[in-house]
C-alpha cells in the first residue's frame, strides 16, 4: 500500500509463513542472519554452521533476491585490525556463493566489506543536499566516505563495479503512540514528517549511481519510534501520501 516492492528482514531468519506471503505477493526479501555480539573461533563456526542450514532452508523461496550474512560489523567488531575477522567476512560470501550461484551477497551490510557483490552503504543524513554531495557522483567517488565513522571497504577490498544501494537511511523519529524511543532525526506533526520523508527519498531519487535504497523503518520497535507504523502497525499517515513519494 505505500509503494514499497522489498523488505530487508534485518537480523532476523523470517518464519517460512512470512516467506510463502512474500512469494505469493511478490514482495522481495533480503535474507539475512541474526550475529554474534563477539568474535570468537567459535562464534563463528556456529554462525557458519546456522547459516548454512538457513539457506539450504529457505533456497527455493523465489522472494529471497539477497543474502546477507553479516550486518555493520555485528559479530566481527573488529575488521579494521584483525584479519581473522576479514576471513570470516570472505569465507561466510564463499560458503553462501557455494550454495546459491543465482542471488548477489552483501556480505557485511553497510561498511567494512570485503568480498561483496553490492556495495550498500548506511547513511542517516537528513538532509537532501548532504546525500546529493555524497552519492550524486560516480560510485568509485562514494568509496572513501565514511558515513558512520567506519570504512567501507577493509582487508585490502575496494570498490569493483558493485551496483551501489543505501540500504539504511531515514529513520525519522515520528511518535504517534504511547510508545517510546528513539531516531536519527525526528519530526513532530504529521506535515513535517511527509516533509522530512520526501527530502531524503527525493534525494537518493536524484543520484543517478543508487541503483536501490531501503527506508529505515517500517514499524517502531522495542527501542525505536523510526517506523512508518506504530508499533501496533497502525500507520503513521496516509499510506498513500508515502506511496506517492516512493513511486516518484
Amino acid at each position: 500500500a505505500m509503494g514499497f516492492n522489498g523488505v530487508r528482514k534485518h537480523q532476523k531468519v523470517e518464519d517460512p509463513r512470512y516467506l510463502y506471503w512474500a512469494d505469493r505477493l511478490g514482495l522481495f526479501v533480503w535474507g539475512e542472519m541474526a550475529n554474534a555480539y563477539h568474535y570468537s573461533e567459535e562464534s563463528a563456526a556456529r554462525l557458519a554452521r546456522e547459516w548454512l542450514d538457513v539457506i539450504e532452508r529457505d533456497y527455493n523461496h523465489p522472494c529471497i533476491v539477497t543474502w546477507t550474512p553479516l550486518n555493520e560489523s555485528w559479530g566481527v567488531p573488529r575488521l579494521s585490525g584483525n584479519p581473522k575477522e576479514v576471513e570470516h567476512q570472505v569465507a561466510m560470501y564463499h560458503l553462501t556463493r557455494m550454495l546459491d550461484t543465482s542471488r548477489p551477497i552483501s556480505s557485511n551490510d553497510g561498511w567494512e566489506q570485503a568480498k561483496t557483490d553490492l556495495f550498500t552503504v548506511h547513511d542517516y543524513s537528513p538532509k537532501r543536499d548532504v546525500l546529493l554531495e555524497r552519492y550524486g557522483g560516480a560510485p568509485a567517488s562514494v568509496e572513501g566516505l565514511m558515513p558512520a565513522g567506519r570504512k567501507l571497504f577493509v582487508g585490502g577490498y575496494g570498490y569493483t563495479g558493485q551496483p551501489l544501494m543505501i540500504t539504511e537511511f531515514g529513520g525519522i523519529a515520528f511518535k504517534k503512540s504511547e510508545w517510546e524511543g528513539w531516531g536519527y532525526s525526528g519530526a513532530e506533526n504529521d506535515e513535517e514528517f511527509i516533509s522530512r520523508y520526501r527530502e531524503v527519498v527525493e534525494a537518493l531519487f536524484d543520484c543517478a549511481s543508487v541503483t536501490g535504497w531501503c527506508y529505515t523503518q517500517l514499524t517502531d520497535v522495542e527501542q525505536e519510534i523510526n517506523g512508518l507504523l506504530t508499533y501496533d502497525r497502525v500507520p503513521k499517515v496516509d499510506p498513500e501520501l508515502i506511496r506517492k513519494i516512493n513511486r516518484g
